[in-house]
């Protein structure tokens, strides 16, 4: 009898979670990356790619491994939103063949697009930050939104230094009207989003995460994002505790109900200091940086995404509260930043580090990725910054 596998895309430390879930309980898994790739070092890692960067060469890439190696029924795993986004826009293609962990196009694209999402909130009377959404500087300057304020992409077209970023925060109408400038150099003046910026710290972040069928959840998890790097807009959480919120749990379930969704998925709120209201930030739906949390507390959730896809029932499961997750490499320095700011002490940080943990690198299992980690990034780095360009013809 034939063996299903996963093919995971992407290579950081999300995919890396998928690969030991499933790995581990002897289901192949295949790696296909064109960045980072500490996920292809796991012993659990059976074949690793390179993944195309068009999306057209994307999908033929696909099918063409599905013919070579035959691997209809195998199950896809994409871990950042632009791959999400490929595979959405092609399934009914590629569900033909594979086995599909993401939605179609027509409910991802309310998590992909921003200005979706805000539309969905409001539909759906889930409290959010005011979000404007100007179709040109000439709005722009009417615009009345208040300050302290943020700039961000409804989506990431292509990567560039205001796509990386979380957002770029404003604290008047001549620094608006410049980093909006900047920003319509970079992306279509008409995604860029204007909102209102939420005071507060790591313990107002907050998200809700579950694994659900047709709008129903069926495994589901709340936590505090405490920490983050770097602290203002980070662009990953780092340390993150499984709580009790029970103000968001109803308010995302609502969201994901209206979407019908089947699925993975975070909702991401933040606790407004000035009113005391949890408001929407974001969704996301495919594997966040910390779902390996759930490891800690009764919640393999990409072990019960294969299981789900492959039709099998599934119970009901909640998790308990207690349990840690940490990415040391970037915890550090912003633990480090929060003591430097008297926002943390030492001592804190050191009972922060108590179990049970779970690390998102180091494994006792699997350690050749947390030896390589930090080796890969700085490679990546130094790619990306052209540092390497001297050294190509050494490194091909």
């Amino acid at each position: 009898m034939r063996i299903s596998g996963a093919i995971v895309i992407g290579g950081d430390y999300r995919a890396l979670g998928i690969v030991r879930s499933l790995g581990r309980r002897g289901i192949p898994v295949w790696v296909l990356t064109n960045e980072h790739r500490v996920a292809t070092a796991s012993r659990y890692a059976r074949f690793d790619g390179d993944w195309p960067k068009q999306p057209a060469q994307q999908i033929r890439y696909l099918l063409k491994l599905c013919d070579l190696h035959g691997l209809d029924g195998w199950a896809l795993f994409p871990t950042d939103d632009e791959a999400s986004a490929v595979l959405a826009h092609h399934h009914a293609v590629l569900s033909k063949r594979f086995l599909m962990t993401t939605p179609p196009w027509d409910v991802l694209r309310w998590s992909y697009d921003k200005r979706l999402m805000h539309r969905l909130a409001s539909e759906t009377g889930v409290a959010q930050p005011r979000t404007f959404m100007p179709k040109n500087r000439h709005e722009v300057v009417r615009l009345e939104c208040g300050f302290p304020a943020i700039l961000k992409p409804a989506f990431k077209p292509n990567l560039n230094r205001f796509t990386r970023a979380k957002a770029w925060r404003v604290e008047n109408v001549q620094t608006l009207m410049s980093l909006y400038d900047q920003a319509s150099e970079l992306v279509d003046p008409g995604i860029i989003m204007i909102q209102q910026f939420i005071p507060g710290g790591g313990e107002d972040q907050v998200s809700y995460a579950a694994l659900c069928a047709d709008g129903k959840p069926l495994a589901s998890m709340t936590v505090r994002r405490t920490r983050q790097y770097p602290m203002d807009f980070g662009r990953a959480s780092s340390y993150v505790e499984a709580v009790a919120v029970p103000e968001i749990v109803e308010p995302s379930q609502r969201l994901l109900q209206q979407l019908n969704f089947t699925g993975l998925a975070e909702v991401e709120f933040k606790r407004d200091s000035t009113d005391g209201i949890y408001k929407l930030l974001d969704i996301n739906t495919r594997v966040w940086g910390w779902h390996t949390l759930g490891w800690q507390t009764g919640i393999d959730f990409p072990y019960l995404m294969w299981r789900l896809v492959r039709g099998e029932s599934l119970p009901e499961i909640r998790t308990r509260a207690g349990a840690r997750w940490i990415r040391l490499l970037t915890d550090l320095p912003a633990a480090a930043g929060e003591i430097l700011s008297g926002r943390l002490s030492i001592k804190e940080y050191a009972r922060s580090l108590s179990e049970p943990m779970e690390f998102a690198i180091f494994a006792q299992d699997d350690l050749l990725p947390a030896l390589l980690d930090l080796p890969y990034l700085a490679l990546l780095a130094c790619k990306r910054t052209g540092a390497l360009l001297p050294f190509k013809g050494l490194l091909l």
